[in-house]
């Protein structure tokens, strides 16, 4: 097996400290950057993404996954930047204003790293000019926003207004997903995509900033 297949293997059982280890042992190996992250890490976490969707591996492993991700992209990140490899696309994510749940949120976040997306996470309670004003600052391709109380996904409306307003409109992309969230609700705010799982808002996310 060769070692970016057993970094692949190592990260789904979530061992941090063995995926650390063979991330250095390929550095070694001068194996690249790109394909330590794009062969090893980001292919363990497809394969982690893939188990959520279809209900076989759940939340625990998910997030033991992404730590032991992280724990290698540590190493790899001066590394990426100097071969100036950047994230396939830029999202900004939160929980809207009026709601402090984040555990839906944070798994988005956790499965969209896993695709290779940079994402900077608002936290919860995020205010809609809040997330525009990230969306322009940081150039992110994609705004991201849950809510799990109907009384606060009215929101979500004011964040795609906030957006037209500040002339963003055509150039980001408005994800938004969430318990009471439906497709019906994402057309009638003219949002631009509903997803009803994580694993499935981080592909529909890389797809669109491709």
């Amino acid at each position: 097996m060769s070692v970016l297949d057993q970094i692949s293997e190592e990260l789904q059982k979530g061992k941090a400290k063995a995926v650390k280890e063979l991330v250095q042992k390929a550095i070694d190996e001068k194996i690249t950057a790109k394909d330590i992250l794009e062969k090893g890490l980001l292919a363990g976490m497809d394969v982690i993404g893939g188990k959520f969707k279809n209900n076989e591996v759940f939340v625990p492993e998910v997030l033991v996954a992404a730590r032991a991700m992280n724990a290698g992209t540590e190493l790899l990140k001066p590394l990426l930047a100097s071969a100036g490899v950047k994230a396939s696309g830029k999202v900004v994510i939160g929980t809207v204003k009026g709601d402090l749940h984040d555990i839906g949120k944070n798994l988005v976040k956790l499965m969209m790293e896993g695709k290779g997306l940079e994402v900077i996470d608002l936290g919860a309670g995020v205010d809609p000019e809040k997330y525009v004003d990230v969306a322009v600052k940081e150039n992110c391709q994609i705004i991201a926003c849950s809510a799990l109380l109907t009384t606060t996904m009215c929101v979500m409306g004011d964040v795609v207004e906030a957006a037209k307003r500040r002339g963003i409109r055509d150039k980001v992309k408005i994800m938004i997903g969430g318990a009471p969230i439906t497709q019906a609700f994402c057309d009638q705010i003219g949002a631009d995509a509903f997803t009803e799982d994580a694993a499935t808002a981080a592909d529909l996310a890389v797809t669109l900033c491709a």
